[in-house]
């Protein structure tokens, strides 16, 4: 039973690492050659809560933020002493990337808020790229194939910058493009499911995971619920609560490191 164990673990493995690269190369496809260019709306930069306490415009937009830089500097301080013992070894500079880049968006995003433009709106991206693609690449070796999650990290770190970059840059042209920002953030979220169902993973309890998927499906719904959310409620807005979800989101990832266990 063990050695038939063994079989198929490997045979689930065979077909994961190819099914994501067509499924990624199909969505890219699809997002460059159908979908049109999308500039930013300058809606977007029209929160909800407004409102200026303490000296400090967009208050909670902007406080809400400090949940990120916390969980980002306990997860660094935990990988730099070792701490976490529900990880691989060999992945230690994708997760310190992830923590740092927390720590980055607590910052970037609280400069965003204090004066919503598109250009501290790029300071907002910048560092959101960064624990994209670390946490993909952190999900690929993980699951699928360690060598090459690992060989992924830094061209995803420069594939995602370059994305920020190329949207301000057409935004000055007067011609905005998101489309390759988007694929940044939102394709690692729909191939993720796929990689903790198809392959094999080195570590147990996923759940930490699916947690954290599902706390970040919960924030992009409170982000487009702003309004409504903060009519309901009088306190928060929608964006506020989305920051606080991911930050929730983030510290279950933290958790996470500290519970499970290696598979053999």
């Amino acid at each position: 039973m063990h050695e038939i164990g063994q079989v198929n673990a490997c045979m689930s493995k065979i077909p994961a690492l190819p099914a994501l690269w067509t499924l990624s190369l199909a969505i890219i496809v699809v997002v460059l050659c159908v979908v049109p260019a999308v500039p930013q709306d300058p809606s977007y930069h029209n929160f909800a809560d407004q409102r200026t306490i303490f000296f400090i415009p967009n208050f909670f937009n902007v406080v809400t933020n400090v949940p990120f830089i916390v969980t980002g500097l306990m997860g660094l301080r935990c990988v730099v002493s070792n701490g976490f013992s529900g990880v691989l070894p060999v992945l230690r500079t994708a997760y310190a990337t992830f923590f740092l880049g927390m720590v980055g968006v607590g910052f970037g995003s609280s400069i965003y808020h204090l004066a919503p433009n598109n250009q501290s709106l790029v300071w907002d991206r910048l560092p959101m790229t960064v624990v994209f693609m670390a946490f993909f690449s952190i999900i690929v070796s993980e699951n699928i194939a360690l060598a090459t999650g690992k060989r992924l990290l830094l061209p995803l770190l420069v594939l995602g910058v370059l994305s920020v970059v190329y949207w301000y840059w057409t935004e000055l042209q007067g011609n905005g493009d998101l489309r390759p920002y988007a694929l940044v953030q939102f394709m690692p979220m729909l191939l993720i499911p796929f990689m903790l169902l198809l392959g094999q993973a080195r570590l147990a309890n996923n759940r930490y995971r699916w947690a954290l998927l599902g706390a970040y499906a919960a924030a992009k719904l409170a982000e487009v619920g702003d309004e409504a959310i903060y009519r309901l409620l009088g306190m928060l807005s929608g964006h506020s609560i989305k920051h606080l979800l991911v930050a929730a989101g983030v510290w279950i990832f933290y958790v996470g490191l500290q519970k499970r266990e290696q598979l053999t």
